[in-house]
């Protein structure tokens, strides 16, 4: 028990490179990995990791039981997922994984009546916009943005990403509504840059058959979604944000859409789990209550979709 204990500490330490993240995501502290880790060298009589202040690297020896460890671990993960599917009910816990955005505006919100349905399952949601390898991490469901490929992975198509152009009615009135693309050089634009690459959006459009590109200059960038909204809320200018970020907003009369050519569909968000997870009852109770908040036509496309509607019917009185 104490080896597999060490060799669970192992994979993880070596796929994530570091204790620190390795014990976040067994839930144990640093000290027990690392110890778990020194036990195991011990066993074995090698040296597994080149240490430095910052990182971990693995030594040729260590390459060698890293790749037999993830096999055999694996066979673990099959066999306990064999056992739980063996449950009527959803019970333990659930690793979910997801962008930042997503998780505060669709997932936070709905989990507690998720909950409500099956309250012997634990929900562990995990944040991030970093993409990782959901196998290694342990994640039984991964929501992502576009159509990721990995024959390991099963995936299921959510629902679209749209995205469009809002502004506040406060600055709205003070400096004036774009009717097109380039109306937006006498405005103040706030930008997205992701946080992936550092580039700055590109913000589409539709122009007649074609779809277009125009870069703004921006008085304001902001590397997280929610932070671009909030700023267009307070009248810092026009900007582009998804659907789901905005239409709190709009439900509230802080931002109104605008720009109709601007309201694009971007990617698709996808449910993705590992296939050693397709018969678990708790990763089929989630992605059938994702099919319910991912309706044919979503709650905040609604929302959105009326208040164009609103504002074009305003526009022709």
């Amino acid at each position: 028990m104490d080896r597999l204990t060490g060799l669970i500490a192992f994979a993880r330490a070596a796929s994530l490179g570091s204790y620190t993240a390795a014990a976040r995501a067994l839930s144990v502290s640093p000290s027990a990995v690392s110890k778990s880790v020194q036990r195991l060298e011990e066993h074995f009589g090698l040296k597994l990791f080149t240490r430095t202040t910052r990182s971990l690297t693995l030594t040729p020896e260590g390459r060698d039981l890293y790749d037999r460890a993830l096999r055999i671990l694996r066979e673990v993960e099959e066999i306990d997922q064999a056992a739980v599917a063996s449950r009527a009910e959803p019970s333990g816990t659930l690793k979910i994984t997801a962008p930042v955005p997503i998780g505060l505006n669709i997932l936070a919100p709905a989990l507690p009546r998720f909950r409500e349905r099956y309250p012997k399952l634990l929900i562990d949601l995990r944040l991030s916009d970093q993409v990782t390898d959901i196998i290694e991490q342990g994640i039984d469901v991964a929501i992502r943005v576009g159509n990721l490929a990995d024959s390991r992975l099963v995936s299921r198509p959510l629902g679209p990403h749209r995205i469009g152009a809002f502004a506040s009615p406060d600055y709205l009135r003070r400096k004036g509504t774009p009717v097109i693309a380039e109306d937006l050089a006498d405005h103040e634009c706030v930008n997205f840059r992701y946080q992936s690459s550092g580039q700055s959006l590109r913000w589409p459009y539709q122009a007649a058959e074609k779809q277009l590109e125009v870069s703004p200059q921006a008085a304001i960038t902001a590397d997280f979604s929610d932070a671009v909204a909030a700023i267009l809320a307070a009248g810092g200018g026009i900007g582009i944000s998804p659907h789901y970020v905005a239409a709190p907003y709009v439900r509230r009369g802080e931002l109104v859409p605008l720009l109709p050519q601007f309201t694009v569909e971007r990617f698709t968000i996808t449910a993705l789990w590992p296939e050693s997870r397709r018969g678990s009852p708790n990763v089929k109770a989630f992605v059938a209550f994702l099919s319910e908040l991912f309706p044919a036509l979503t709650p905040w496309d609604e929302t959105v979709s009326k208040a164009i509607k609103c504002e074009a019917l305003a526009g022709s009185i």
